[in-house]
C-alpha cells in the first residue's frame, strides 16, 4: 500500500506539471521571440540559443503602443468594474426578491451572450457613427459593460443563491437597513464570487478585437492594444519580433491582476459545489 500510495503521488505531480509545462510553451516561445532578431526568428529552424536583443522593446517604445496599452487599462477595468457592480446588484435583485416574470428576464439577459459580437458589430457602427461614440473610450467602455453584464448577472446569481438569507434577516433584526445588509453582510460573503466574475470579464474585454478595430480609427484616441498589435508591420511585413515584445507586455496586467486575487479565485470558481 505505501508503494502504491507514492506511486498515485509522484504519478499527479508529474502530471500536473506536464500540463503546466504546456501551458507555459506558448508563453516561453512569445518571450524568446520578442528577444530575437529578424534574422534569428525567421531562420528555417528554430534558434534555442540566440543572441538576445531589446530592440523589439525599443520599436514599441518608438510607437504608440504604450498609450493603446494604457487605453487598454482604463477601458478594461473601467468596464469590468461597472459589468460586476451593476451584475452583482441585479443578482441580488433576482436572488433575493420575488420578480413577476423573473425566468423570463434571466432567458432574456442570458440571450444576449447567444450572437457573436460580430454579428451586431455593423448596426452598432451605425449607431455609434450617429451618436459620435465612435473612437472613444465611454463608447467602448459602454459596449464592453453591456455584453458582459449578463455574463456578471447570471455568475453573481449562483453565487448569491448560495448566501444563506438567515443572515440578512438576522442584520435586519438588528436595526440595518436592507442596503446596510447588503453592503456590511452580503458582499463580504460574495468577494470570492466578485474576485472571479471581475477576473472572467476583464479577460473578455481585455481580448476583444472586433469592435476595438471597427469602432476605432487608425492612430485615434480610443484604440486599444489588440488592433495595434494585429498592425504591426515591417519592411518585409509582419515585424513578429515587435509583434511578440507587444503580445508580451499585453499579457502582463491581466497576469499581475489574476495573481493578486489568486486566494479568492480558487475559492470563487468552486464556491457552492460542496454542499454542507
Amino acid at each position: 500500500m505505501p508503494t502504491r500510495r507514492n506511486f498515485s503521488y509522484y504519478l499527479s505531480r508529474f502530471s500536473i506539471l506536464l500540463v503546466v509545462l504546456i501551458y507555459l510553451i506558448p508563453i516561453y516561445w512569445i518571450i524568446v521571440t520578442s528577444l530575437k532578431y529578424g534574422s534569428d526568428i525567421s531562420a528555417p529552424f528554430p534558434k534555442f540559443f540566440f543572441k538576445i536583443t531589446f530592440e523589439n522593446y525599443q520599436k514599441l517604445f518608438a510607437s504608440k503602443y504604450f498609450s493603446q496599452l494604457l487605453n487598454s487599462i482604463i477601458i478594461g477595468f473601467t468596464s469590468t468594474i461597472l459589468a460586476v457592480g451593476i451584475g452583482t446588484l441585479s443578482a441580488y435583485a433576482f436572488s433575493r426578491f420575488k420578480i413577476a416574470g423573473e425566468d423570463d428576464l434571466l432567458f432574456f439577459i442570458l440571450s444576449t451572450r447567444m450572437l457573436p459580437p460580430i454579428v451586431v458589430v455593423i448596426p452598432i457602427y451605425l449607431m455609434y457613427t450617429v451618436l459620435k461614440l465612435r473612437d472613444t473610450h465611454f463608447g467602448l467602455i459602454l459596449l464592453y459593460t453591456t455584453f458582459n453584464l449578463s455574463f456578471a448577472v447570471w455568475l453573481m446569481k449562483g453565487f448569491i443563491d448560495e448566501i444563506p438569507k438567515e443572515y440578512e434577516d438576522a442584520a435586519l433584526v438588528d436595526g440595518y437597513t436592507r442596503f446596510q445588509a447588503f453592503i456590511k453582510v452580503v458582499l463580504p460573503q460574495a468577494s470570492t464570487g466578485i474576485a472571479a466574475t471581475a477576473v472572467f470579464c476583464l479577460i473578455t474585454a481585455w481580448n476583444e478585437f472586433a469592435f476595438a478595430l471597427v469602432l476605432t480609427e487608425v492612430g485615434g484616441k480610443a484604440v486599444t492594444a489588440p488592433p495595434s498589435i494585429v498592425s504591426a508591420t515591417g519592411k518585409t511585413g509582419y515585424d513578429w519580433g515587435k509583434v511578440a515584445a507587444g503580445t508580451f507586455i499585453f499579457l502582463v496586467p491581466v497576469a499581475i491582476f489574476t495573481f493578486l486575487v489568486r486566494k479568492h479565485l480558487l475559492r470563487g470558481v468552486t464556491f457552492g459545489a460542496i454542499k454542507k
